[in-house]
């Protein structure tokens, strides 16, 4: 299934939301099943998560669905009737999925809207009753932090080629892992000082003690350019390009990512600080032997 796009959606449920609408509330469990979720076409339909997510929307479906998200929750209008139809939500911080089976037909005389859907975790209550029997103790134990066959910055670079370019059906989900923000302009100049590039932030995740950050690469010279990992300057345990060479400025190829990991902290604590230019000696001030 192609995707036609992905739209990077915040979705935090807010019990406030629904207390100003006349509607009722639906409430949906998602236990690794499809959930149908039925349309009326040109109705918008309203469905809320707890969880932040983004959305794969098939390419067959054209401009025939409409999918928005505001005020904490996601919103399908279809334009027209959609033979039943899968879409993706994809959980930005662990890569789990969850899947809807839409249908848009069109509403018959007198139908009633239908009603917004709330989706919920099957193993998550829906109301939460009685106190934590562990809240307040200073002596409990954290949760020991799972053993890893592979090491971590190899789990880091390969989660964040898989969401920056894979499908979202292929990306794997790794526990644990979460986006973290990042200033794109984040001045990276001190980056790769010796090579006519152009650096920006694109992304950053996180997992245990260590960080990855992808970053945006591009060629602003003539020629073609060798990426070699030994010109980065920083504090990294690891560094990764998505391809070895840069073509010339304005080729399709003039464009890659690097993932920089780091540990304790992200990228920013690890660029080498910038050196102020030194400003030429002036003319006469130094001595020329002559003094007395």
């Amino acid at each position: 299934m192609k995707i036609r796009h992905i739209m990077n959606v915040v979705v935090l449920f807010a019990a406030t939301t629904m207390s100003s609408t006349g509607h009722a509330l639906e409430l949906r469990r998602w236990e690794r099943l499809p959930l149908a979720i039925p349309l009326l076409v040109g109705q918008e339909r309203v469905i809320f998560l707890d969880r932040n997510v983004r959305v794969g929307v098939p390419a067959e479906l054209g401009d025939r669905l409409r999918v928005q998200s505001a005020g904490g929750a996601i919103y399908l209008k279809a334009s027209d009737a959609i033979a039943p139809t899968r879409l993706q939500l994809q959980d930005v911080t662990s890569g789990a999925l969850i899947l809807l089976d839409i249908a848009a037909t069109p509403p018959q005389e007198d139908q009633a809207p239908l009603e917004p859907i709330r989706i919920v975790e099957a193993d998550v209550p829906e109301t939460t009753t009685g106190a934590d029997p562990t809240a307040g103790r200073h002596d409990a134990e954290p949760p020991p932090r799972p053993s890893r066959q592979t090491p971590i910055p190899v789990v880091l670079t390969r989660y964040a080629a898989q969401s920056l370019y894979a499908p979202l059906r292929t990306v794997e989900p790794v526990p644990g892992i979460e986006r973290v923000n990042v200033r794109d302009s984040l001045p990276l100049h001190t980056l790769l000082p010796t090579l006519p590039v152009r650096a920006k932030v694109f992304g950053a995740w996180r997992l245990e003690d260590q960080w990855v950050t992808a970053v945006r690469l591009t060629n602003t010279a003539s020629q073609w350019l060798d990426l070699d990992p030994r010109a980065l300057q920083g504090d990294f345990v690891a560094a990764t390009f998505q391809h070895p060479t840069l073509g010339p400025a304005g080729d399709a190829t003039d464009t890659t990512v690097v993932y920089l990991v780091t540990r304790g902290h992200g990228l920013g604590s690890a660029l080498l600080p910038a050196v102020p230019a030194i400003d030429p000696m002036p003319q006469g001030a130094a001595g020329d032997g002559n003094a007395k």
